[in-house]
């Protein structure tokens, strides 16, 4: 009866996992094997018979008929006195085989055996989830707001299965209620102890990447590439794209008539802007391209010997002066994403820079480097762009307080008088 009952109790947790019939008794005799091991010290005379459809579970153990007073191992061998208690004829060097009842275990035994039942099926499912989650990293993924806490959104799948979308992994536009539909991708999966912890993912590139595939036919079909992605996510993203069929013209295809194509991917990213060029071999061509809607005068191209903090060489780009802002951006935010879709450190110089003017960085011994970006950041770059504008201008343009903006335009005027 009790075999019935912890079968029975088996079945509760086994009816919601998906665990085939050879993995279920495999289970099971592994459990029951590890009890017997602790109850008797060896496992090795038990045959374990298992039918978990039926729910019959039977236990035997081998013994060998030994003379009375002979026996040195009680697990494995049984006096002869004893034997014929459960067969009258049975002669020393015979096998006896006994059915181990569960409740001859005891009662501690039998609510150790049950939890460590529980804890497999749970270890089992757990790992295939891993396992499962695991092959799709980096691919696109839905679920349903289940939970929102102040640094993660809980979300569900169909399957029942916890995903996290933590607030680092979220666009800063996203606001999501209780039984919202999320996509992301999947970027990470790791087992922490026994359970998996999959993380979705907004903010990543791949999730861009994996919106054009299934928002621009051309591009799931293969006929369009996405080479290169940079974003910064919920502002500005800039995607490079190519086709090895000259009749295809890649970047109109993915931007649609009127944008009508790429609408639905900006409308995901929160109205995130997104600037689509054509991808090229041609370094010079390409970094001229990743920095419109800029017009590009000329440019030299360094390159180091390795890579330096993920860039591969360095170039100076020479852009007429009312160029200059387009390419930086605001705050910065073109030529970063320039900088990190090609891979190269990008200067900004100003066409026809007067002998008498010097650049900003020349003043790096006075002015402190994160200043002298800040001025960078919004297009002025040599000392005579920072003492035209007023100090109203800057204090609007730049995160400089009025004092320390007054303090850089004395020290570059002093430089001028001398």
């Amino acid at each position: 009866m009790e075999n019935i009952a912890l079968i029975d109790s088996f079945s509760e947790f086994k009816d919601n996992k998906s665990i085939d019939r050879v993995t279920l008794m495999s289970i099971l005799e592994e459990v029951f094997r590890a009890t017997l091991k602790r109850k008797f010290g060896s496992d090795d005379n038990f045959d374990i018979i298992i039918n978990p459809d039926k729910g019959d579970l039977e236990i035997w153990r081998n013994r060998v008929v030994v003379a009375d007073g002979f026996s040195e191992d009680d697990n494995e061998e049984i006096e002869l006195a004893e034997a014929r208690l459960i067969e009258p004829d049975f002669e020393i060097g015979e096998d006896v085989s006994e059915e181990v009842k569960l409740i001859d275990l005891g009662r501690r035994a039998i609510l150790a055996l049950r939890q460590n039942l529980i804890s497999k099926i749970y270890e089992h499912d757990s790992t295939n989830i891993f396992k499962h989650f695991k092959e799709l990293e980096g691919e696109l993924y839905s679920a349903e707001v289940h939970h929102i806490r102040h640094n993660a959104i809980i979300l569900l799948d169909d399957d029942g299965n916890e995903i996290v979308l933590p607030k680092s992994e979220q666009i800063r536009s996203d606001f999501f209620r209780k039984g919202d539909s999320v996509r992301g991708v999947i970027k990470t999966v790791e087992l922490r102890g026994n359970k998996p912890a999959i993380i979705l993912s907004r903010t990543s590139p791949a999730f861009l990447n994996k919106l054009f595939e299934q928002e621009i036919p051309e591009v799931f079909d293969g006929l369009i590439t996405v080479e290169r992605v940079a974003r910064i996510p919920g502002e500005k993203a800039k995607v490079a794209v190519d086709s090895y069929d000259d009749r295809i013209d890649p970047v109109g295809a993915c931007v649609g008539v009127k944008g009508s194509r790429i609408h639905g991917i900006v409308r995901e990213l929160g109205n995130e802007n997104i600037d689509v060029i054509n991808y090229t071999k041609n370094e010079q061509l390409f970094i001229s391209r990743a920095l419109s809607p800029a017009k590009v005068t000329s440019m030299e191209i360094e390159m180091y010997e390795e890579e330096k903090n993920g860039k591969k060489g360095r170039v100076s780009v020479l852009l007429k002066p009312e160029e200059v802002s387009k390419a930086i951006g605001r705050g910065g935010v073109n030529i970063r994403l320039a900088s990190e879709l090609t891979g190269y450190e990008i200067d900004v110089k100003r066409e026809g820079l007067e002998e008498e003017d010097v650049e900003l960085t020349e003043f790096g011994d006075e002015i402190e480097p994160w200043v002298i970006k800040e001025f960078k950041n919004i297009g002025l770059d040599t000392a005579r762009s920072v003492l035209e504008a007023s100090v109203d201008e800057l204090v609007k343009r730049t995160d400089l307080e009025e004092e320390t903006i007054l303090d850089v335009q004395r020290i570059l005027k002093e430089e001028f008088e001398e």
